[in-house]
This record gives C-alpha cells, sequence and structure tokens, in this order.
C-alpha cells in the first residue's frame, strides 16, 4: 500500500488489508479482506453503543468523548472529569490506567508542577467514562472492564451484530478493556451501517446515527489538535467521521455516499495507516490531495536533518486505484 523511498530507491514497504463497503456489499478492497484483525481504538463507536441504545441521555459532546482517542488536553480532561462528577463518581472508579498527557503543553506543565499523570489524561478515558455510565444504568458491579461484566458482555453483542460475524476472540487493549477481534470486512461493514444509519428508526438505528453524528460535529474531542482524525474530518469534502486504531488501523465512515471503510497495514506502522486512509479517502472523492491534511499524510517529503528533502512517503503505483 505504502512505501518510503530514499533518493532512487524503495526503502521501506508497508502492505495490508482494507475495503470499502456500500449497501450493496464490498465495493473495494486490497489485500486480504479475510484477515481477522482487533479493531483496538478504531471501534470505539461500537464499544459506545450500548449506551446509547440503553436510552442513556447524553449531550453530544460527550457521546464523542466516549468514541474518543484524545489527547488529553485540557479540554478532554476538564469534559471527562465533570462527566464523572455529574455521575457522583471520580477518577478513582475509572480502570483504563494513568497515562501522561499525550498534548505537549500540558505534560510540560504537569512536569514542572511535579503532577503525577492520572487516569483522565489517559487518551481511553471518555471511552471508559462511557462504561462506568452504562455500569451506572445496569446498577452492574464495579469490575466493567471484566469480559463478562454485563456492561461487556453488551459490547461484544452489539460487536457481533453491526459486524455481521462471531468473533474469534478477544485480547485486551492498552486501556484493559476487551477488544474483539473481526475481519477487515466485518469492520466494514460495521461502518458502513453507521454510515446508513437514521433512515430506518428504531433504537440502535437512532443509536448509531447519534454517535456517528456526535463525532462529525466535534472532531477535536475525538483525537485533537495535529491529530489525523481530528484533521482529516475537518479536510473531507463530505461529512466524514474517521478513527484510528493502535497498530496501524484506520475507519472511515461517509454517510451521505452510504460508505465505511476499514483498513489495517500488516506491520501496524501510523505513518502507513495514515497514509492509506488518505489514500483511499481522495480515490473515493472525498478528500482533495492538494488539502494540508492530506499532504501532511500522503506524499510527505523524508527531510534529514540539514534540511534537504531525501526522499517520500506515498502510495504504492496501482493502489488504490
Amino acid at each position: 500500500m505504502i512505501r518510503a523511498t530514499r533518493g532512487d530507491l524503495v526503502e521501506s514497504t508497508h502492505r495490508g488489508h482494507a475495503v470499502v463497503m456500500d449497501a450493496g456489499g464490498i465495493a473495494m478492497a486490497w489485500g486480504d479482506p479475510d484477515a481477522v484483525i482487533y479493531p483496538r481504538s478504531s471501534c470505539k463507536m461500537l464499544q459506545a453503543l450500548p449506551l446509547i441504545e440503553a436510552g442513556v441521555d447524553l449531550p453530544s459532546e460527550r457521546m464523542a468523548l466516549a468514541c474518543a482517542s484524545h489527547q488529553g488536553a485540557a479540554l478532554h480532561v476538564e469534559g471527562v472529569r465533570h462527566w464523572l462528577a455529574d455521575m457522583g463518581l471520580g477518577e478513582d472508579d475509572l480502570m483504563c490506567g494513568p497515562e501522561p498527557s499525550r498534548d505537549t503543553d500540558l505534560r510540560h506543565a504537569m512536569i514542572r508542577a511535579h503532577e503525577a499523570p492520572g487516569q483522565v489524561h489517559n487518551n481511553c478515558s471518555g471511552k471508559h467514562a462511557g462504561f462506568l455510565a452504562l455500569t451506572r444504568h445496569l446498577g452492574a458491579g464495579p469490575a466493567y472492564v471484566d469480559p463478562d461484566h454485563p456492561v461487556q458482555k453488551a459490547v461484544r453483542a452489539a460487536f457481533e451484530e453491526v459486524t455481521g460475524e462471531d468473533s474469534p476472540g478477544f485480547g485486551f487493549d492498552g486501556c484493559s478493556a476487551p477488544n474483539f477481534a473481526t475481519t477487515t470486512t466485518g469492520l466494514a461493514r460495521a461502518m458502513q451501517r453507521f454510515a446508513s444509519a437514521g433512515q430506518g428508526g428504531g433504537g440502535r438505528d437512532g443509536a448509531m446515527a447519534a454517535l456517528r453524528d456526535a463525532m462529525i460535529a466535534h472532531p477535536m474531542l475525538v483525537a485533537g489538535e495535529g491529530r489525523a482524525c481530528t484533521e482529516l474530518m475537518a479536510a473531507c469534502t463530505t461529512p466524514a467521521a474517521i478513527k484510528t486504531g493502535a497498530e496501524g488501523v484506520f475507519v472511515a465512515i461517509l454517510p451521505e455516499r452510504g460508505m465505511g471503510v476499514a483498513l489495517k497495514i500488516a506491520d501496524g506502522a501510523t505513518r502507513a495507516s495514515e497514509a492509506a486512509i488518505a489514500a483511499i479517502l481522495v480515490h473515493l472523492g472525498a478528500l482533495d490531495p492538494e488539502h494540508p491534511a492530506a499532504r501532511r499524510r500522503l506524499g510527505v517529503p523524508i527531510v534529514n536533518r540539514a534540511g534537504l528533502e531525501v526522499g517520500r512517503i506515498e502510495a504504492m503505483a496501482g493502489f488504490p486505484a
């Protein structure tokens, strides 16, 4: 899919799998559509689905935070803290683990103030606040990341129903929540169903549309300043919900086109997954290749210490055509 050149040679290549799904099924595919993958954080809208489907009333900002892999900037941290406080809960009720803020200004300010990073700074704290909200709604016990907990049973059921596949199993994510495996096609099918939601009525249909629209309305909450998810959502010429996952996963939801996209870079490289999702969005006509957000990920110059351009990161010939 993606290559890095240096001089006249291809120095590195990144292989992967990708599927574009529309209402009729697979519209385009590369690599192995049946490759079984962990979606990682790309599927947070699926993990938040049982919360909204249960009828828990949330403003769109909190729905976006539930789907976020955020930077841990002040707007994210304060958003999660207020959400927890409104539930009568605190940071100690989270089970995602502490993480230094990924926001440079806040991280440096905390270092200067000798403040230890907390769980609210974890990039998954919004998702975990959503898990706590569903736990509270269900009257369930506090161990909400246990695969046998009612929250995770509800997540797995929704995940399998929307992907249209039985999950072959799970691994624990960096934030300790179970991450259920599926095929690249299953993940794309789920994104297509989010894309077409809002037309059929019913609790799930409305919940899927609400989460998708919250992501589109609040791209800064979904990721943050300088992040590919946020910048590409803002850059797209058609409304789009775009979400990354660790180890080279990306998804996109294009509601006006009724399309869902899922991709996985086999070696897990973020530089390749960002370039590949940009290339696919350009190919679909959803992203101007000359937009700065696209150019920062696709056709990126490799510059040495002296400021000389010595290579490029670009799509392989024939991808995604």
